[in-house]
């Protein structure tokens, strides 16, 4: 690795390149200023990093032995202990959050949030570009309608179109009603003084039942090309072309119905990507800063075309005042930053390694200085960053400062950097008041991060027995409680108008009609935001913030606790030993195939986020999360001797073969069952032989060490 040296640190040369010549140019800040506040900022809190690290260590010895000789030990006698060790915080006094600044999209309008990996231009690009999507397109093409013809995956039907639209009449009806029949029979929809009006057969006429839903429209009012409303802080816009397809099958010409979908998403540089060097951050950072900059753009070939991707544009519309309305069109982007226990040699002071946490926070950081000043991302002035894998109030107060040092040495207003927290860990969850209140005045998000805390479950009660099977992890005590905790200990804390209450991903991405029929649950909650898989499951996901009205549910849950400190504590381990031996084989087979078909494509091909088919052939979105609770799951059996080593190894032999059939269509595959000694194969055993061992039960740390073997690297 070349290499070169400014204020005392050694960085690979690549990066400093990007960095020199590309990033710093644009920001305002003189590079001399950008290497010597970087090495002050490195020195300063890397010590803080290490100990915060040695502490979870501690507390999790401390957790083994105290779970090994109290098995089954009431949650009561589990809290005692914990505050005994300082595991638990003291409470805080009641507060409210004090954060300024914060953009609409985060603050008071519920609805969908993508996360997509930042290392594929063109997956950031349909997330940004997802803050509008097409009604019509998911609901032709996805299993929300019923296809009893089977036509959805054919040629255009116009049968199923025609079904389409009626189930978006049906819907319009309930979103804009109007007072003198329904959407599904309108002939004519035109403006006249300011007002919709819509005609029916046989000259009957109408408009809204709230005219102030109106807010803007395009073209002429007697013949309007879009119109633009809004309903539960969400817009929804109609648009008429008489010429197309859909249009000529409309009797008012309406070819399309656009909601404002992913309000908001989240970059992602941690769990979505496989970056384990210089070069793959580097390609991170271009992303970044293009999409700062405003001129990212993607070539891509689709149909025999070639074509090229870039961001949106903002919308613009008539008022019907006569004034102009301008809407966003991108989604506002928070970037999530890599954990506090991830260490990186792309950069490295006094011989060491750097937290690839603080590395993220200088290059992100410096970038998004070109949106500060042009405010294409966020209108307030402000920078989303959210924080993956903090344990407790001490490791968000050390984001707190490592951002309030940061925002001194960018020469920002403090406060600039806002905080998402992830309560994804344990220690989190059960102090999570104490969490918020440390970042109390730049907290804009907290969110249920359920696949990384199951996993998180699962390593700290290691030793309290073995765990239930896998899937009954979605209705343990713990999990449901969790889900509502999360929501109440948000409200108290004031985040109602003022920040983010978040719920987790929907895994199954094809899966649309089931995804409509469950996550609903989401608004009902009462949380304003939750992750979708895709652009056309967040048009799909925002109708259910219009069948659910969150600011109200806010209000209604705020005060009113649900969940309690012994049922987070409840531990989810078998009542007895006894299983039936096919249930342990099943599980096994389920677990191993999943690690197998994740940790082919992160380790052999640098793909951190994938739809992975199960055992059944379901496409299952799996990350490094994903990856945590199954190889946790099993590494947890294998330590209470509900399977053997030999058992494992021989399962990891067998289902090595399903998923080389799986992949056997894939370009430049390389088999799992023919090269046991390769770094995937390898990679995945080890995951599961040494999880009990692995802090916190993080993959991370094998994935990169694997991965750098397959590039030819030297291991981390």
């Amino acid at each position: 690795m070349k290499t070169v040296e400014f204020a005392g640190l050694t960085i690979d040369a690549s990066l400093a390149g990007l960095i020199n010549d590309s990033i710093i140019p644009e920001s305002g800040m003189s590079a001399e200023a950008f290497w010597s506040g970087f090495a002050g900022l490195i020195r300063a809190h890397r010590e803080r990093n290490g100990a915060l690290l040695a502490r979870r260590d501690e507390l999790q010895r401390q957790l083994d032995d105290w779970f090994r000789s109290h098995r089954g030990a009431t949650p009561a006698a589990q809290l005692g202990f914990l505050r005994e060790i300082g595991y638990l915080s003291r409470s805080v006094e009641p507060f409210e959050i004090t954060t300024r600044d914060v953009d609409p999209e985060i603050a008071r309008v519920p609805g969908p949030q993508l996360v997509v990996p930042l290392d594929n231009a063109r997956y950031a690009l349909n997330a940004a570009n997802a803050r509008w999507g097409s009604l019509y397109n998911p609901l032709y093409g996805s299993d929300v309608l019923p296809d009893e013809g089977g036509v959805r995956g054919g040629a255009y039907s116009a049968e199923r179109g025609a079904q389409v639209v009626a189930h978006t009449a049906e819907r319009l009806d309930r979103y804009l009603a109007l007072d003198g029949g329904s959407h599904k029979d309108v002939r004519r929809y035109y403006l006249d003084a300011g007002r919709l009006r819509v005609e029916w057969d046989g000259g009957q006429s109408g408009g809204l039942q709230d005219p102030s839903q109106l807010v803007g429209f395009r073209g002429e009012p007697a013949r309007p090309e879009a119109l633009l409303f809004v309903h539960h802080q969400l817009h929804i816009e109609l648009q008429f072309d008489p010429e197309s397809r859909a249009g000529k099958a409309h009797p008012a010409g309406l070819c399309d119905v656009l909601l404002e979908s992913a309000v908001t998403t989240i970059m992602d540089c941690e769990d979505a990507v496989a970056a384990v060097d210089a070069a793959d951050k580097c390609r991170l950072y271009r992303n970044w800063q293009g999409l700062m900059r405003g001129d990212l753009a993607a070539a891509f070939e689709k149909n025999g075309r070639q074509m090229t991707r870039n961001l949106d544009e903002d919308r613009r519309y008539r008022t019907p005042e006569g004034g102009e309305c301008v809407l966003p069109g991108r989604s506002l982007m928070f970037v999530r930053h890599a954990g506090g226990h991830l260490y990186t040699d792309a950069v490295r002071a006094d011989g060491q390694a750097i937290p690839e946490t603080f590395l993220d926070l200088a290059v992100t950081g410096l970038s998004a200085l070109q949106d500060l000043s042009a405010k294409r991302n966020s209108r307030t002035g402000s920078v989303y960053i959210v924080k993956p894998k903090m344990h407790g109030p001490d490791e968000v107060a050390a984001a707190v400062a490592l951002f309030a040092d940061a925002e001194q040495w960018f020469g920002l207003p403090p406060g600039t950097l806002k905080l998402g927290i992830m309560d994804e860990e344990r220690r989190t969850t059960l102090n999570l008041s104490a969490c918020i209140a440390a970042a109390r005045d730049r907290v804009v998000f907290i969110n249920t991060g359920f696949l990384d805390r199951t996993g998180d479950e699962i390593h700290t009660c290691m030793e309290a027995g073995p765990a239930i099977r896998k899937n009954d992890f979605k209705t343990a005590t713990w999990l449901t409680a969790y889900e509502d905790w999360n929501v109440d200990v948000g409200l108290t804390c004031g985040f109602a108008g003022r920040a983010q209450i978040g719920k987790g991903m929907w895994t199954a991405a094809d899966a649309m009609g089931a995804m409509m029929e469950q996550k609903i649950a989401h608004p009902k909650a009462a949380a304003n935001t939750a992750w979708v898989p895709s652009p056309a499951a967040a048009t799909l996901h925002a109708l259910h913030y219009h069948e659910v009205d969150v600011v109200q549910g806010q209000r209604e849950l705020t005060g009113k606790p649900r969940a309690t400190l012994e049922e987070l504590l409840t531990v989810a381990v078998l009542p007895d030993r006894q299983l039936d031996p096919a249930e342990v084989t099943a599980e096994l087979d389920t677990n191993v195939q999943s690690i197998l078909g994740y940790v082919v494509r992160w380790v052999d091909d640098g793909i951190g986020c994938s739809k992975v088919p199960d055992l059944a052939g379901t496409a299952l979105m799996e990350d490094c999360a994903t990856l945590r609770i199954s190889s946790q799951h099993i590494a947890n059996w294998l330590h209470h001797e509900l399977v053997g080593e030999q058992q494992v190894r021989d399962t990891f032999a067998r289902i090595a073969r399903v998923v080389d059939e799986q992949n056997a269509t894939t370009p430049g595959y390389r088999s799992l069952a023919d090269n046991p000694d390769g770094p995937a194969y390898q990679a995945a055993l080890e995951l599961v032989l040494e999880g009990v061992k692995a802090p916190n039960g993080y993959t991370e740390p094998v994935l990169y060490k694997h991965r750098l073997a397959a590039k030819g690297g030297a291991a981390a």
